[in-house]
């Protein structure tokens, strides 16, 4: 009871000490917390955000290892600095390769085929010019009467069978190497060539087809793209991981090629063909049409964009599609319709090739 007592006489203060005490950290709490801020707001801003202290190259480069948050934008399309797989001029070797297939067949032709044929040409040139030295009229007036050498009819026969085991062996495992089955989980995109641009289709993200025309000269100029090469919608995959390309024509037969991967492919009606890609690096592959199909068979333009995971889901978003297991999100309500235009009546189709700057999925030129 005495307890009782002094506690409800003398411990009514404690109270009255906790809040002055709380009035005193206060303003230590809030001098400790204001330097904080801008480091917070710094980090929720992705290194792929255009950011005034980012330079340039650094803005556009995709390769933020997370996803972007949901206020900022996710996917900005490469600008003309990440141009990877194009033609060089005056080049004279294949272009520098960009996959795991491209490089062994460059190493091949180079290390292996080139040095063979030159050691072949130079040995018959010699040859040649042996006997022409050494067995004409005035070396020999009169001709040798010998019609048969079995030890030279021997060499003759068994070196080129040699020659071409050996150039056999890369050959043969080129060839496996590049129509290996993709694996279950290697993402499927199928591309269509329409006389005269390409569609590209994601049935693993929703379906949607993305329909890509050759960009106009004066445009692609603007936005330092190479002039003829430059496509108003890229074909966007993903770095790194298993492509699961698969290629078909809707009207005649054309051909998907892309130099810089080592990746070509014809594509036929009524047919579907399929080959595996792995792209190592992100960047833009500029290819081409590679089979004649028609008056504008040169107007049809490959565009590959290799990006990160994130930012490749970010541009399958945009388009309305999906990642994993979540639902189809509404189409972008700006982005244009584009009108049939097809030499085959019912084909999905395409608008002309855009006049302006304002051509969707590719980055404007900077200011």
């Amino acid at each position: 009871m005495i307890f009782g007592e002094f506690a409800r006489k003398r411990l009514h203060i404690l109270p009255l000490i906790a809040a002055f005490l709380a009035l005193l950290a206060v303003p230590q709490a809030s001098l400790a917390a204001a330097p904080a801020a801008p480091a917070a707001e710094t980090s929720a801003v992705s290194p792929n955000v255009a950011d005034e202290t980012l330079r340039a190259a650094e803005a556009t480069e995709g390769s933020t290892p997370e996803a972007a948050p949901a206020e900022t934008p996710g996917y900005i399309p490469l600008g003309p600095e990440m141009i990877k797989g194009q033609p060089t001029p005056g080049g004279l070797n294949f272009q520098k390769q960009y996959s795991e297939d491209g490089r062994w067949a460059l190493w091949m032709h180079d290390a292996f085929l080139l040095p063979m044929m030159v050691v072949v040409s130079l040995l018959v040139l010699f040859l040649l010019l042996w006997v022409v030295a050494k067995y004409n009229r005035r070396s020999n007036p009169v001709p040798s009467k010998t019609s048969h050498n079995t030890l030279i009819e021997v060499l003759w026969t068994v070196v080129p069978v040699l020659i071409l085991v050996v150039i056999a062996v890369p050959s043969i495992t080129l060839l496996a190497r590049q129509y290996d089955s993709p694996p279950e989980d290697a993402l499927t995109i199928k591309a269509t060539g329409y006389q005269w641009y390409w569609g590209y289709t994601y049935p693993d993200n929703g379906g949607f087809e993305v329909i890509s025309n050759m960009l106009d000269e004066k445009v692609a100029a603007d936005r330092g793209e190479p002039p003829q090469l430059a496509a108003d919608n890229r074909m966007v995959v993903p770095v790194g991981e298993t492509l699961r390309i698969q290629v078909t024509g809707a009207d005649v037969i054309h051909a998907f090629g892309i130099p810089s991967l080592w990746f070509k492919i014809d594509a036929v009606p009524g047919r579907i063909n399929e080959r595996t890609l792995k792209i190592d690096e992100p960047g833009i592959y500029y290819g081409q049409c590679m089979e004649l199909c028609g008056a504008r068979h040169g107007y049809m333009p490959i565009v590959i964009e290799a990006v990160p995971r994130p930012q490749f889901e970010a541009w399958i978003r945009s388009k309305g599609g999906t990642v994993g297991g979540e639902e189809a999100a509404a189409p972008p309500a700006a982005a244009p319709l584009q009108e049939p235009e097809s030499s085959v009546e019912g084909a999905p189709g395409a608008g002309a090739a855009p006049t302006d700057e304002t051509a969707p999925g590719v980055p404007a030129p900077a200011a």
